[in-house]
């Protein structure tokens, strides 16, 4: 599993400001294959997008 804001490997080092940031912001990696993600914020919300694991709303 990797971390959907930083990308890198989520069991290894502090994700604490992660965790904080994504409280306020969309993720911009995949947490299943590191891929950057397509996203969309719209005022009601937002989606990411992963080209193979699918998209994620928020």
């Amino acid at each position: 599993m990797f971390c959907d804001r930083c990308g890198e490997n989520a069991a290894e080092g502090d994700h604490a400001a992660c965790a904080a940031a994504r409280e306020l912001e969309p993720p911009r990696f995949c947490p299943q294959c590191r891929r950057r993600m397509k996203v969309q914020v719209v005022p009601t919300g937002w989606t990411a997008t992963c080209v193979e694991h699918g998209t994620r709303e928020g």
